[in-house]
């Protein structure tokens, strides 16, 4: 999928790998447990279906930190969980099983982002530090398209009252209910509320709801599992 003019988008599925249960097939997360030759194997895998010439991983750990790259991080990434690079056919992935991906393009400057941006990242402002990032090595928020990747959607993320309300307090587009009358977050909704604060003007949605789509790795939904990648990158 094309996001701008020379920057396209991905968003990988559990299938088409070589990962045995219950991590069958595409895992491409390497701290769950799984075989990590699959895994290299699965990362491999997407790298050549995609044509880029590598793919950059890395150890989310649900902060607000971002780092320009130029090459893949390698076998012991940094913890962060935003990057973003001007380097053509360099892919940048974001993890998820339920926290969506933030993929942000400004394709004029030729520079592209991704971001980790699950409950304590939206909470954090990550996708907010990311275009920040971006706006000071010269990208122009005005500029910007931005794709967020499938999550647990706000009609199913149920979680305690007091933490809507921490959440929702920070970022009050995060404020939702269950599909059965019990408190929700929607990060969906937060994420966009902070990149259009930000200044982008084109925020599009991979609506799909990890607990709801088999055909997507969830935590909520099974443990343990996989993850899939939400990815973007230049054309050469």
């Amino acid at each position: 999928m094309q996001l701008a003019p020379g920057v396209h988008v991905a968003i990988t599925d559990r299938n088409g790998g070589v990962s045995a249960p219950p991590y069958g097939t595409r895992n491409l997360g390497g701290m769950v447990g799984d075989d990590p030759a699959a895994v290299r194997a699965n990362r491999a895998g997407v790298a050549s279906e995609l044509g880029v010439r590598a793919i950059v991983f890395m150890r989310q750990v649900h902060s607000a930190d971002v780092a320009y790259v130029s090459e893949p991080f390698g076998d012991d990434p940094p913890m962060l969980d935003g990057v973003f690079t001007t380097e053509p056919r360099l892919a940048l992935a974001s993890l998820g099983a339920d926290c969506p991906a933030v993929l942000v393009a400004d394709p004029v400057a030729r520079m592209i982002g991704a971001a980790h941006s699950g409950r304590p990242g939206t909470e954090a402002g990550i996708a907010t530090a990311l275009v920040e990032a971006m706006a000071a090595k010269g990208a122009e928020p005005g500029r910007m398209a931005a794709l967020i990747g499938p999550g647990a959607c706000g009609r199913c993320y149920e979680v305690p009252a007091d933490l809507r309300e921490q959440v929702a307090a920070k970022v009050p587009a995060t404020w939702s209910t269950t599909s059965w009358e019990t408190p929700a977050l929607d990060l969906r909704a937060g994420i966009e509320s902070q990149l259009r604060a930000a200044g982008v003007p084109d925020v599009r949605h991979d609506a799909r709801c990890t607990i709801e789509s088999e055909e997507l790795y969830s935590h909520r939904r099974e443990r343990p599992g996989g993850r899939f990648a939400g990815l973007i990158w230049l054309d050469a």
